[in-house]
């Protein structure tokens, strides 16, 4: 069982590797963007060049047609087509007068296929301060969210799981309330088959809906591991159900659902069901009452964020790329976090836009008291940089950092590798 869930995981990796590359596939193109410093760091006013260069077969393509676009991320200042690099080469030179992200997207043609690489300049991020505000009673309305929440039972069902069970780890698909008319949240559960008490992590799911299979890989027969949806149905069932609600159905966009409200919202329910996960976790009795973990990527990765804000009972939380960070921020004609909800809006909703800083990583990150491990990459189109750093430098409790530079909305297998380790340390009980 070990085995079937390191191959599953390596099928994922491979296969988010592969979306992201697919289009280099078959005729050996590579459009490589680099920034001419190592660590693709500036200061404002000065000027970057990007050495572009279009290999094919591992040689430079001569003749390639190229477009390209240069600019502060999702809004470009300078673009040009039909560009043809005799030698596969050229220069791209740009800069910013203030804390941002210069990035620069090359396209080649060949065929009827194109290609794409990109490169993202830095320009003092650790000074990018974030657009959106704090409510006033932010605080409160989650407080107020939660008692309420807490008022109905967690009534939690687990069903075991003879097929996933591991010499180590009994696994179960388990379930329990959220709040009031707000349904309940499914995962799959893995406890220690030696008796005793252990440290617990809590793995909260990216965008999407999908079916989980549990952690039983990151510390098997050392801790309890609670991987969990978001959707309010089980976890286990065929993948196309999962598939037709997110692709048309009924959680199609769901993460815009209810936003004129901030009691109506979609992710009310999410962010009360991520700290009842906690409190399922807790009423475990195999919980040693001491180190619990929070750990996830893009959504999850906001969700433990949220989640580490809420409870002081999370002890550390490791995060990659987080979504939905300073969602604001293209008020300013600059570059918000996932989902993205005003980009391009002349004219946002104004209840809309009150609605969303009560779901803003960044007012979450400014109440944050947890210790955390965060990582995340330059060349992020999905959750840009800006947006996150927006979030990261309001962050005042104890922090680490982990930056690979070329990393889009994935994680390379170093950088996994790394994040893994940093779990396993914290549910030892270290920071």
């Amino acid at each position: 069982m070990k085995r079937r869930c390191v191959l599953c995981f390596l099928m994922l990796l491979f296969l988010t590797v592969f979306q992201n590359h697919a289009q280099n596939a078959g005729k050996e193109i590579y459009v490589v963007v680099s920034p001419d410093r190592d660590d693709w760091t500036y200061k404002p006013g000065e000027k970057a060049t990007f050495t572009v260069t279009v290999l094919k077969s591992q040689r430079p393509m001569k003749d390639a047609v190229v477009d390209y676009e240069v600019g502060p991320e999702f809004y470009p200042d300078r673009k040009e087509k039909g560009k043809v690099l005799k030698d596969g080469t050229m220069k791209i030179s740009g800069t910013m007068t203030k804390p941002g992200f210069l990035r620069c997207i090359v396209n080649v043609r060949d065929g009827e296929r194109w290609y794409k690489g990109l490169g993202t300049a830095a320009y003092s991020p650790e000074k990018i301060e974030p657009v959106t505000t704090m409510p006033d009673d932010f605080e409160a309305f989650w407080k107020e969210s939660l008692e309420g929440a807490r008022q109905i039972p967690l009534d939690p069902q687990m069903t075991l799981l003879p097929e996933r069970c591991t010499p180590t780890d009994n696994v179960y698909h388990v379930s329990y309330n959220t709040k009031k008319w707000g349904g309940r949240f499914y995962g799959i559960l893995s406890v220690p088959k030696t008796p005793g008490k252990y440290p617990a992590l809590l793995r909260l799911p990216g965008a999407g809906c999908r079916p989980y299979d549990g952690d039983t890989y990151t510390a098997p027969g050392k801790a309890i591991t609670l991987e969990i949806g978001i959707a309010g149905m089980p976890v286990n069932l065929d993948p196309e159900v999962y598939e037709s609600l997110i692709n048309g159905g009924g959680l199609n966009h769901y993460w815009r659902y209810g936003l004129h409200d901030r009691w109506s919202s979609y992710y009310h329910r999410v962010v009360c069901g991520a700290v009842r996960s906690v409190d399922f976790i807790c009423s475990l009795p195999e919980y040693d009452g001491k180190t619990l973990v929070v750990s996830g990527g893009s959504q999850g990765g906001a969700l433990s964020i949220i989640t580490a804000a809420l409870d002081p009972r999370v002890t550390y939380l490791t995060v990659a790329h987080p979504a939905m960070c300073d969602h604001h921020r293209s008020l300013e004609n600059s570059a918000p976090g996932w989902p993205q909800y005003f980009l391009g809006e002349e004219h946002p909703d104004k209840r809309m836009l009150d609605t969303a800083r009560y779901y803003d990583v960044v007012n979450f990150a400014r109440i944050l008291k947890t210790p955390g491990w965060y990582t995340w990459g330059f060349n992020d189109t999905v959750c840009p940089p800006t947006s996150f750093y927006a979030a990261f430098n309001a962050v005042k409790a104890p922090k680490k950092k982990s930056v690979y530079l070329e990393t889009e909305h994935f994680t390379f297998p170093a950088q996994w590798d790394e994040w893994l380790t940093e779990i396993r340390e914290a549910l030892k009980g270290r920071d």
